[in-house]
Order: C-alpha cells, then structure tokens, then sequence
C-alpha cells in the first residue's frame, strides 16, 4: 500500500513537467533516445497538437465547366497553453493512406481563407494565422478536382503548424442529393453577384450567424441575380427602381413543387448602397428577406425567392406550382440594396435557420473568356460573378 501511495506522489510531481513537454504528434507512443553512455531512454509523455479540428456541415460536390467543387467551413481551436501558427491545411482522400494531397494550401493562402470571429480584427493578415490559447477560427475551404478525377467519398484534413501537425475532421462530399432545377429567371445578362466562390469579400460565403445556439450558413451557395449592360445594373437615375434593368422582370418555379410559404405587402427601398442605404422598414428576422416566396422541393430542401417587388407575388401558401410557371417580380424589399432576386436552397423551411446547400441549374450559357464563343452548361451551378444567360438563344 505504502509502495502505491509513493508512486502515486512521484507520478503527481513529475506531471508538470511532462505536461510542458513540446507537443508533436506523436502520441502516447514512446520514442527510444539515446543516453550519453549509449543506454536507450525514452521520451516523457507528450499529447498530440491541442487543435480541435470540426466541420460542422458536411459538403456535396458540384460540378461546373471542368471541375467539380466542395465549399465548406472548418472550424479550428487552440487548446493548448501556448499559440499555434498555422503553416499549410491539406486535404487528404480518407481511404487511401499515402496518396499525395486533394487540395493543399499554404501560408499566404490560408491568409485569404481564415477568418477570426468574436475579437477584435487586425489589420495585419499574418496575424490571422497565429491562434492564441482558447482562440477559435473559420477557414472557408474550397476543394476544386478535376472532373476526370474521381472526387473522393471521403476526405481527412491535415493541418500543419510550426513544429508539429494534427489530422482529423473526417468529412463526407456526397451530404445531400443535387436537385436540377430550372432558371429562376429568364432571357440574357444576369450576373451571379456573390455567387458560389470562395472570395474574401462574398458577404453570402462568410455569412455564417449563430441561431439557436450553433452556427449556420443559410447563404452557402446563394446567388443575386442582377441583371447588367455593359456591367452595370441600372441606367437613369440611381435612386430609382425603375431604372434597374431587373426591376420587375419575372420570377419562375424552378421546379414541380407546394408553396411552403408567401409573403406580399412590404415596400421597396429607395437603392442606395453603405451609407446611403436606409430600409424602408425597420429590417429584423421578419422582414429582412422583403416580399419572399418559398418552395418546398421534398427531401428536406427549400428554395428560398426573396427581395419581390410588392403587389406581384401570385401565388399563396399551400399552392402547388408546375416548372417554369411565373411567381411574381424581381423588387427592393426587405435588405436589398437595389432590385435583384436574392435566390438559395436550404435544409429548413424557416428562413436562415437552414444551411446551403447546392443544387444544379439543367441548361444556360456563360460569355466566353477573351469575347469568345458562349460556353454552354448542361446541370451545372453556375459561378460566383459569372454572367448568364437563360433559355434558347435562337428566341432571344
């Protein structure tokens, strides 16, 4: 007894020490060392990098011209005493051990790709990279893989930092079902604003809210459609809805499906953008999206049509509606800035408690690189800041 409870207390007194031990990713596993006289010691104890590492949503591949492309968030914590520098973040295919990374990012690109919430920003990017003890940081990923290649079922990420590296946050890329669906719009020059992409300044990619006590992504993959000419949206006076080339054009169903939920009655702000927006109502949970139609897809999906303009939406809750079948007029209600239609699919029928998921548009064309011949795309999700154009060109 006397023997246990000794070793016991030298356990306990030698714990700090261990505890300071440098951590690397190792594990419990015992490392030989050699002593001076040749005798073979071992290494303490040391626990592996303290970074916890989650997906909270996992993603689904989409494909669009070449590439098929994963977006998703990874969350990373600090939980040792002491920072962790971020160095590069890989993504490996989780069933096949030694193969060379899908996706590997490195400094100066995670610089773009992490983003602190809850402290104060600074102005410095390399700072982004370096967690504090207790810190929590996004990094919004975007795999690309080569349609040839097979996508991976599952993936595994590697984050390597300073002096040592951790690996986990297993994720599957086939989350959800891909629905196609048709052109919520019609006719041509409609630009995908914040549209699918990873860009540092997409305000629907980094629109992550805490709702219900977790973080949500509702605007994942959303798009504003805006129609342009020579890449501006209006012509005439700014202030003016009407001046707005997509102000009033029609809004269709873009698939067979039960009106889950329509709203009419709220007005148009005058356009104005940063300081000179002012809402013409006060914008809270209710009224942000404005005048707002909801489609119910089945399988867990809603398409979400937001910012209509007043007086035009035509259909009720409840109403069953056929593909291609107007639902009312692009408008400025609720937090838009100027006339567009505000267009995603998510996991709820209540408004951003869902997360974004993406789904696939059956036919458009896209304006060539160079003024090149328009590139035709057949079920694909068309990109952030593309600009498209919809139905037959023969009848346009």
């Amino acid at each position: 007894m006397r023997v246990s409870v000794l070793f016991l207390a030298v356990y306990l007194c030698t714990w700090p020490l261990m505890s300071q031990a440098k951590l690397s990713t190792a594990g419990s596993t015992l490392q030989p060392l050699q002593a001076p006289n040749g005798t073979a010691v071992s290494k303490p104890f040391a626990f592996p990098l303290q970074l916890e590492m989650r997906v909270p949503f996992d993603p689904t591949a989409f494909p669009n011209g070449l590439n098929s492309y994963l977006l998703y968030e990874l969350y990373l914590t600090n939980f040792a005493q002491t920072p962790i520098t971020l160095n590069r973040i890989e993504v490996l295919d989780a069933d096949v051990t030694g193969a060379p990374p899908i996706g590997s990012f490195d400094a100066t690109q995670l610089k773009a790709m992490v983003q602190v919430y809850g402290a104060m920003k600074t102005a410095d990017p390399k700072e982004k990279l370096t967690l504090p003890p207790g810190q929590s940081v996004v990094v919004f990923m975007s795999v690309v893989v080569n349609r040839k290649a097979p996508m991976p079922s599952k993936l595994i990420h590697r984050v390597i930092a300073a002096d040592s590296m951790v690996q986990g946050a297993e994720i599957s890329t086939r989350h959800n079902a891909l629905h196609v669906l048709s052109p919520p719009v019609e006719g041509t020059d409609w630009l995908a604003a914040d549209g699918p992409s990873n860009d540092e300044d997409n305000h629907h990619r980094r629109g992550i809210i805490v709702l219900d006590g977790r973080t949500v992504d509702s605007r994942r993959y959303a798009i504003d459609w805006k129609r342009v000419k020579n890449e501006v949206s209006f012509a005439g006076d700014s202030r003016d809805v009407t001046s707005y080339f997509s102000y009033g054009q029609a809004v269709l169903a873009v698939a067979n499906g039960r009106v889950f939920m329509a709203r009419d009655g709220l007005p148009n702000n005058i356009p104005g953008h940063n300081e000179a927006f002012h809402p013409a109502v006060p914008l809270t949970l209710d009224t942000v999206s404005g005048n707002t139609i909801v489609l119910d897809l089945g399988s867990g999906q809603f398409v979400y049509y937001m910012h209509l303009k007043p007086g035009s939406v035509l259909v009720r809750s409840g109403d069953f509606v056929r593909k291609g079948q107007m639902l009312a007029r692009i408008g400025a209600s609720g937090d838009a800035r100027e006339p567009h239609l505000h267009f995603e699919v998510t996991t709820s029928s209540t408004l951003l408690f869902g997360e974004g998921v993406p789904y696939l548009i059956d036919h458009f064309r896209t304006q060539g690189g160079g003024g090149g011949q328009p590139v035709i795309h057949v079920n694909e999700l068309p990109l952030g800041k593309s600009v498209v154009s919809f139905g037959d060109p023969e009848h346009e």
